[in-house]
């Protein structure tokens, strides 16, 4: 079965439609690469999905351990490349609304470091990823 259904909407936009729960996505191709850069781009998605996934395996961790870290954000930085043109390096700050002892931020910290999007990243692509805890 399929995961999603993209289609293209024309002006360098697609709608992208998630099979089982009807959710959608829009994508604009960015200022800097001929478009209007109304919503993220793919490449956005991509380096998004990082932080994303990174969340919530460490989300499942954290509910294991009886630990909740609900309102903690991630600022996540896309750098692009050139010839060809692709994401180079991915800067992801976690920003965690808890504090917890230093064992505890060691397995969560691992943990984010075993989502499948950071196993699926090509490993040209530069990873930094920092943890700020309260």
């Amino acid at each position: 079965m399929p995961t999603s259904k993209v289609t293209y909407l024309g002006e360098l936009r697609t709608s992208s439609i998630h099979i089982n729960s009807g959710s959608e996505i829009i994508s604009d191709a960015p200022l800097d690469n001929n478009g209007k850069g109304e919503a993220f781009s793919p490449t956005d998605t991509v380096v998004n999905a990082l932080a994303s996934c990174m969340f919530t395996v460490m989300g499942i961790k954290a509910r294991e351990m009886n630990v909740d870290f609900s309102n903690s954000t991630a600022e996540v930085t896309k750098i692009m490349g050139t010839d060809p043109r692709r994401i180079t390096e991915i800067q992801v700050t976690f920003n965690m609304s808890i504090a917890v002892d230093e064992k505890t931020q060691t397995i969560l910290e691992r943990t984010a470091m075993t989502c499948p999007v950071f196993y699926s990243l090509h490993p040209d692509i530069k990873k930094d990823i920092r943890f700020n805890w309260k």
